[in-house]
């Protein structure tokens, strides 16, 4: 057995939560202070320890006595309004299960590996229920997407089961790629085009699309700006996460600088997510 540990600001502690969201082995201890945070995960093999620190730096040593805790309970299957369920099982038979008991929701897997967005985070599931809104209000035109920063693919996933036309996603890390691949493969997901790219180098077609999500953190939310408001078309619906609330005037603030402001922004505990678009089409609506 092997131990990996890192120390991180505590501020960070939800986002390493999401990134090895179910997985049971994952211990957070507060350093004294409460202004750091040892995060550790328990591994089966060196191999695997040697992975995690390869993404994510750290080290890990090998165990000389079991501290080893079993899950008690496994995830919880996320409900989106009405329309979706994600869970992480991936068992045929007990995906028949949800589906008989849930016939009017559209059933997204997504198992926990080392990529951002499960759906029980703040983030993602706030995303999740505003991108289900903006579905509705678009049904039954062709509306692309965009999604930046993906990490697992769960909002891209859910936007083509919501009936998106054409869709984007990418991501820097070429292993949250990789993951997004196998979640749209396992989900039995097309017409999306998923690309390893910095966003803050990405190049937007000129036309830009209907929707373009982005949760990401905000200090990147405010240097991306730029090219966010270029990949939202005239008219278009956009949908921000991954912003402290201790943070959120900042971020706003440099939007407006770019010609985007927010209709709807919506606190869960110390995150926020807005949904806005053009502050000229948002002032034309009014």
């Amino acid at each position: 057995m092997f131990v990996w540990s890192k120390l991180s600001a505590a501020k960070w502690m939800d986002a390493w939560e999401e990134r090895f969201a179910g997985n049971p082995n994952l211990v957070i201890e507060f350093i004294k202070g409460g202004k750091s945070i040892r995060v550790r995960l328990f591994c089966e093999s060196q191999a695997e320890a040697e992975a995690v620190v390869e993404r994510f730096g750290g080290t890990f040593r090998k165990l000389a006595h079991a501290e080893w805790c079993k899950p008690v309970l496994p995830p919880r299957p996320v409900k989106v309004r009405a329309a979706l369920l994600l869970t992480p099982d991936v068992r045929p038979a007990e995906l028949a299960l949800m589906q008989q008991a849930h016939p009017k929701r559209q059933i997204i897997m997504i198992p926990p590996e080392m990529a951002f967005g499960t759906g029980d985070h703040a983030t993602t599931s706030t995303c999740l229920r505003l991108l289900v809104d903006v579905a509705k209000a678009r049904r039954g035109t062709a509306w692309s997407l965009a999604d930046l920063g993906t990490g697992t693919g769960v909002l891209v996933i859910a936007a083509r089961k919501l009936g998106s036309g054409a869709a984007y996603a990418c991501d820097y890390d070429p292993f949250a790629v990789e993951v997004v691949k196998r979640n749209i493969a396992r989900n039995a997901t097309t017409g999306v085009d998923v690309e390893e790219q910095d966003v803050l180098q990405w190049k937007p077609p000129q036309a830009g699309y209907d929707v373009v999500v982005a949760n990401l953190f905000s200090t990147v939310l405010i240097e991306a700006w730029p090219v966010i408001t270029k990949a939202l078309a005239a008219g278009g619906d956009l949908i921000v996460s991954g912003i402290l609330a201790t943070q959120a005037w900042e971020v706003f603030k440099a939007a407006a600088a770019e010609g985007l402001g927010f209709t709807q922004v919506i606190r869960k505990g110390k995150w926020v997510t807005a949904r806005g678009g053009h502050l000229d089409d948002l002032i034309a609506a009014q």
